[in-house]
C-alpha cells in the first residue's frame, strides 16, 4: 500500500507534516510493502502548476492519504480517484513517522464532508 502525506520538506520519514494540505511544499510517499520513501514536490496549482494535489498523488499510485485536514473539493476528488483519506493528525509538530504510527494504531478516521476545513467552504 502506498501512503501519501503532505509535508514541509524532503527529509522523508523525519519530515514534518504540513498543516495545510494543498499548499504543502512536498508530499512524502511511503510504500508500506517495500519501505521505499519518495518525496514529491508539490507541482500543483498553488505552486504554478496546472494540476491539483489529488491528481498528482493519484498518478503516483497513492492508495491512502494521511493529513490533519483538507477542503471539501479535495475530499471529493480523492473519492473520485478511489483514494482513501484519513484525517485527525495534529496540525503541527508531527513527523511522517508519527503520522504512520497514528494511522496504524487506528487513531485517524476516514474523511467525510463534515471534516472539511471551514475556510474552504464556498
Amino acid at each position: 500500500m502506498k501512503i501519501g502525506v503532505p509535508t514541509l520538506g524532503d527529509r522523508g520519514m523525519e519530515e514534518m507534516v504540513s498543516a495545510h494540505f494543498g499548499r504543502a511544499p512536498t508530499f512524502t510517499v511511503v510504500d508500506m510493502s517495500t519501505n521505499e520513501v519518495k518525496v514529491l514536490p508539490n507541482s500543483g496549482e498553488h505552486f504554478g502548476g496546472f494540476k491539483v494535489a489529488p491528481e498528482i498523488l493519484s498518478q503516483e499510485g497513492i492508495e491512502v492519504v494521511l493529513c490533519s485536514g483538507l477542503g471539501p473539493r479535495a475530499i471529493n476528488m480523492f473519492e473520485q480517484f478511489g483514494i482513501e483519506v484519513y484525517v485527525g493528525l495534529a496540525p503541527s509538530g508531527i513527523t511522517v513517522k508519527d503520522a504512520l504510527r497514528s494511522f496504524q494504531a487506528g487513531l485517524l478516521h476516514k474523511a467525510a464532508d463534515k471534516d472539511a476545513c471551514e475556510m474552504h467552504r464556498h
